[in-house]
């Protein structure tokens, strides 16, 4: 069995303990290998996770130009950002680890999305989540989306997430 990991969000919040084990299968269906472990930290554990409903779709420029921004402030490059293709994640600092491991930084949650969806090139924004460090950090499920909306200029309020209606997925299919 693994070590249990305890997690107490706030001093006034309760206390969680995960306990979990971890086995690699070099293939589907083959035995485990013995000895081998997923590093600690390696899989963030969500303290807070909200929905975005209803889904925010960023367009073609809106995407390209967050992934680009979230990359110019990367995490390996000083900044506090990491971007992915199912998101981006927000970190308290740059990685200050040896060989460019996130050493002293803490993750602190993450924007999660869909690319190319509903179409090419387009991300549907679902979720937010905050990790047990970032609400010691005082993050929300709303300021680590608002933070990386930031990235390009949106804000959380209603005017500037009024986003042009997406395409649909298929104008030639036919219904039915």
């Amino acid at each position: 069995m693994a070590e249990p990991v305890t997690v107490n969000p706030s001093a006034a919040g309760p206390v969680v303990t995960v306990e979990v084990d971890v086995a690699a299968a070099p293939y589907f269906g083959q035995p485990p290998i013995p000895g081998v472990t997923l590093r600690p930290g390696a899989v963030a554990v969500p303290a807070l996770a909200s929905q975005v409903r209803p889904a925010l779709v960023l367009p073609e420029r809106e995407t390209r130009e967050l992934i680009a921004a979230a990359r110019a402030n990367d995490v390996g490059q000083g900044g506090t950002f990491a971007a992915g293709p199912a998101g981006v994640q927000v970190w308290s600092g740059a990685f200050d680890g040896p060989g460019g491991t996130r050493g002293h930084a803490l993750h602190l949650g993450s924007v999660d999305w869909s690319y190319n969806t509903p179409v090419k090139h387009y991300a549907t924004i679902y979720r937010a989540m905050v990790t047990a460090d970032g609400v010691a950090y005082g993050e929300t499920t709303a300021s680590i989306l608002a933070r990386v909306l930031a990235l390009t200029g949106l804000s959380m309020d209603g005017t500037r997430l009024s986003l042009a209606a997406p395409p649909a997925r298929d104008p030639f299919r036919r219904n039915g």
